[in-house]
């Protein structure tokens, strides 16, 4: 039985993700495929900035953090960028910052008109560039690979010149009692320059991420105006964060 394509493109990031690079060769003979098809996939998967390649064969364009972080859950993230694009309205300015759902979020605003995206995520524009309607402003910055973001004064002075109506940020961990934290201190200040230049503030995150905490703090769950996340959020924490006042949309 034949391989369909999205599978033999997830096959292929999931070798490069754990080798860094594969000849042609190998994975026409692993995939049982002839080596014109797999130069297909792999000139597909450039052109979508997943992968470079190179003579006889390719390697991943992001980081391998990047990549290992986008296998875990996957239905639940695409799910909650599906949810949140919804949010979106045709001639909406949003902000997107850098994580591997929020970026998703991109993927979902095909069948929308006149959007203008803000973002530090090069992963975002990875994916807005794929839709010539949405226009795309990057922040500028300091590129970190491992989170394949732009970070640092540049981007917080482009952040702090515009104005949006939607904000949408990731977290590392999230808690009542530690609130927002992420891992690189960073990537807290875009996250709290985009809640004070967007009218609503909405944090996307997979239930996995309740309970977790991340080495800094960015901002308490008060300070989000919807916390958009998926059904297998426990139903004690679900109740704790209600009666707290914090409002939950569920993918």
């Amino acid at each position: 039985m034949s391989i369909e394509l999205r599978d033999r493109e997830r096959l292929i990031l999931d070798r490069l993700s754990s080798e860094g690079s594969v000849s042609v060769g190998e994975l026409a003979r692993d995939l049982g495929l002839s080596e014109v098809t797999i130069r297909g996939d792999l000139k597909g998967l450039e052109d979508k900035g997943w992968i470079n390649r190179k003579w006889g064969g390719a390697a991943a364009a992001i980081h391998r953090n990047i990549l290992e972080r986008q296998k875990v859950f996957p239905e639940r993230k695409n799910a909650i960028a599906k949810a949140a694009a919804k949010l979106v309205e045709d001639g909406d300015v949003i902000m997107i910052e850098a994580g591997t759902t929020t970026a998703l979020i991109a993927r979902y605003l095909a069948e929308k008109r006149d959007i203008h995206i803000v973002t530090n995520s090069t992963l975002v524009f990875s994916y807005a560039r794929m839709y010539p309607h949405l226009q795309i402003t990057m922040t500028g910055g300091e590129f970190r690979r491992s989170t394949e973001s732009l970070v640092g004064p540049i981007a917080l002075e482009t952040i702090e010149r515009l104005n949006v109506r939607l904000a949408f940020v990731g977290t590392d961990g999230f808690s009542l009692e530690r609130g927002m934290t992420t891992h690189l201190m960073e990537g807290a200040e875009i996250v709290k320059a985009m809640k004070a230049h967007a009218h609503t503030t909405i944090l996307v995150a997979d239930s996995s991420k309740y309970g977790k905490t991340g080495f800094a703090n960015v901002l308490p769950l008060s300070a989000m105006n919807i916390i958009l996340t998926d059904n297998d959020l426990e139903n004690n924490a679900e109740k704790d964060l209600l009666e707290a006042g914090i409002k939950i949309n569920k993918a």
